[in-house]
């Protein structure tokens, strides 16, 4: 039976909580796949061209850190 929303308890946990989890989660799955390999070549590429667009303007871009921050000010309200 796969898991649910409901059976994990998810409906308990602040949007907080649900980001990191998501992370970890993220982390994991990375961690068990080689390297690019959850990606499609459209999304590699796609990638690559906004890697080199930051590389091109550094300043046309924000820190993870900051969009981090940013999202979660915006779940909180």
């Amino acid at each position: 039976m796969p898991a649910t929303f409901a059976s994990l308890g998810l409906g308990e946990m602040t949007a907080e909580e649900k980001l990191e989890l998501v992370g970890n989660l993220w982390d994991d799955l990375f961690a068990s796949s080689p390297p690019g390999g959850l990606l499609s070549d459209a999304l590699r590429d796609e990638l690559r061209r906004r890697q080199a667009d930051a590389i091109a303007d550094p300043n046309d871009w924000i820190s993870w850190e900051e969009a981090q921050a940013a999202t979660l000010r915006r779940l909180q309200g």
